[in-house]
């Protein structure tokens, strides 16, 4: 009925539907005449999935994730060419006013869900409404602040948003570039039962029947701990066209094998039994080649095409009200510098990644260039450095077992925790483990479930569940490479210090919230970069994570794939593809 009645009104109002988005041409390594339609991509995940609700979900590459991205943004996305931003779902760019804090936004018509439903602008603020409430726990609830001031969203017509931001934002386009789900069927769940009821949606267990996707993909089977299969989204194709007029996705089909660690995902990738590999270490690329060399796999292998945005990193829990003496110490900022210290990169770099990767220091990747100075202070490993600093602490004395202890007996001694099955990064915390042995600090390293480890690191309040966690994150982009949920107090993944109130603690965290708001209302690219240095310095000063090592981005995917991007736009930011299943097909 509501559909009906919509369309009734716009046919009655004279418009007409928009064209569809074309994928330019120009930006594809081969020919879109080339491109074939249907057949199956097969890929993996090292961790099984939480839930099917795009607003509770936390994971990367989670199942919402992947069946809605809808491959090149949401109403934006930038051109890798240029790096400049075109329309996607909006039908052109937008009206900007009132000092750049204004867009009015003019949506591309024709789009559908995977139910036939029509995408409009009260998908977009029905979504944006509910990942602005606190207490749904949305992972980009703060990308819809600045400085904790909202931005807002109104429908102005059917077709028509209008965005206002509290300050001017160089991330404007980026964070206007969400993902809609169907107000259809949050929105009367939303207004009857609030946030309570939007977490209790979609849950791992729901039928895929009833899971509706605004992307290329919907979800058709899911086997816990064994495989997800995901199908095209038929009406996705109407409005998303390659240079030829054929409908994207190419793909009918997308499965998803759930592997234990990334040994298992190099055996079923060398045996031809999933289409791509992210490959990090040395050995797994030697694997690879001599596999390719010897003609038992027929695959392609482009290594070291650029440092990986992403790196690991160990967080230390500065909430932990119920050991006030581990607390204390978790504090210290001369206790994290010495941490630094002791992390021993090179030998992380050469052991757990083959000697293909890059020291990191700070939530900038390397990735970005423009955003790297030679004036960030690194704690490079030094462990007389880090023992130096541990005395000031009272820490000058091991006992028996050759553990430093201070004047009152207490070991400096922690638990780390890390997720089970990613071989890197359980090597990593051993390499840690060692090199603090030397030291004399103690770390008790656990490797443990995936999910279990981000409900720690997502958990809130004055007595947090962990003492470090050895991670990663990944993205970023390269208008403000600092992370809008990471860098200022009270974002969710401000994660050494998640108090319930949001607040900063230190005067070190504050100014780095300050620079961090400072910086992306500057619209000069020059300027915002000034202000980028002075960041990155108070952020590795800081230590609230200690950065350790970021992998290489190597491409590597079976012969029978095509759909890449020309060569010269590969990178870790663009990838290899306009995205990984959208523009793939089979040869």
């Amino acid at each position: 009925m509501k559909k009906a009645l919509f369309l009734a009104l716009a046919l009655g109002a004279g418009s007409s539907l928009a064209a569809p988005f074309v994928l330019p041409a120009t930006w594809m390594a081969e020919n879109p005449s080339q491109a074939k339609t249907g057949g199956e991509v097969r890929t993996y995940s090292l961790s099984d999935y939480k839930t099917l609700n795009p607003f509770t979900s936390s994971e990367a590459d989670s199942l919402p994730d992947l069946m809605s991205d809808v491959g090149l943004g949401g109403l934006f996305t930038q051109d890798p060419s240029t790096d400049k931003f075109i329309p996607h779902m909006a039908d052109a760019m937008p009206v900007v006013s009132n000092n750049n804090k204004r867009f009015v936004v003019k949506l591309r018509q024709g789009m559908k869900f995977s139910d036939g439903q029509a995408i409009t602008a009260d998908d977009f603020v029905t979504t944006f409404k509910i990942h602005t409430d606190d207490k749904v726990g949305s992972n980009s609830y703060d990308s819809f602040f600045l400085n904790g001031k909202p931005i807002t969203l109104k429908k102005i017509d059917n077709y028509t948003l209008q965005f206002d931001f509290p300050q001017a934002s160089a991330s404007a386009y980026t964070r206007m570039a969400f993902i809609p789900w169907p107000d259809h069927v949050f929105g009367p769940v939303y207004s009857s039962k609030g946030a309570e009821g939007i977490k209790n949606m979609w849950g791992i267990s729901a039928n895929p029947s009833t899971i509706v996707s605004p992307g290329p993909w919907v979800i058709s089977s899911y086997q816990a701990g064994q495989r997800a299969v995901l199908k095209k989204n038929p009406y996705f194709g109407e409005w998303n066209k390659d240079g030829a007029g054929k409908a994207l996705p190419y793909l009918d089909t997308m499965s998803i094998r759930l592997l234990k660690d990334l040994n298992a995902g190099l055996a079923a990738y060398l045996a031809g039994q999933i289409d791509t590999f992210a490959a990090s270490k040395a050995d797994d690329l030697a694997q690879i080649k001599r596999a390719i060399d010897g003609g038992n796999l027929k695959a392609n292998l482009v290594p070291n095409v650029s440092p990986n945005s992403t790196s690991s990193w160990i967080v230390f829990n500065w909430n932990k009200s119920g050991d006030a003496a581990k607390q204390k110490i978790f504090r210290d900022v001369r206790f994290r510098q010495a941490m630094s210290h002791i992390a021993n990169r090179q030998a992380m770099i050469q052991l757990a990644l083959g000697g293909l990767g890059s020291e990191v220091y700070t939530g900038v990747y390397p990735v970005f260039k423009n955003y790297q100075f030679d004036s960030t202070p690194k704690y490079k490993y030094d462990l007389a450095a880090a023992t130096k600093l541990l005395a000031q602490m009272g820490f000058s004395k091991k006992n028996a077992q050759g553990y430093l202890t201070n004047s009152a007996g207490q070991v400096l001694e922690f638990n780390m925790a890390t997720n089970a099955g990613n071989t890197v990064r359980e090597q990593l915390g051993r390499i840690f483990t060692d090199e603090a042995k030397k030291v004399g600090v103690k770390v008790n390293f656990t490797p443990i479930d995936f999910n279990n480890l981000v409900d720690q690191l997502n958990s809130k309040g004055a007595n947090r569940p962990f003492d470090a966690i050895l991670l990663g994150l990944a993205g970023g982009d390269n208008i403000w490479p600092y992370g809008s949920n990471v860098v200022p107090c009270g974002g969710n993944l401000h994660s050494f210090n998640v108090p319930s109130d949001g607040k900063c603690l230190t005067p070190q965290e504050s100014l780095m919230t300050k620079l961090y708001y400072q910086g992306d209302q500057t619209l000069d690219d020059d300027a915002r970069r000034k202000i980028g240095e002075q960041l990155s310095k108070a952020e590795a000063q800081n230590q609230g994570f200690i950065y350790l090592v970021g992998t290489n981005y190597h491409v590597t995917y079976n012969s029978r794939l095509g759909g890449e991007y020309k060569r010269n736009l590969w990178d870790a930011y663009n990838g290899s593809r306009p995205y990984a299943q959208l523009t793939t097909y089979i040869k």
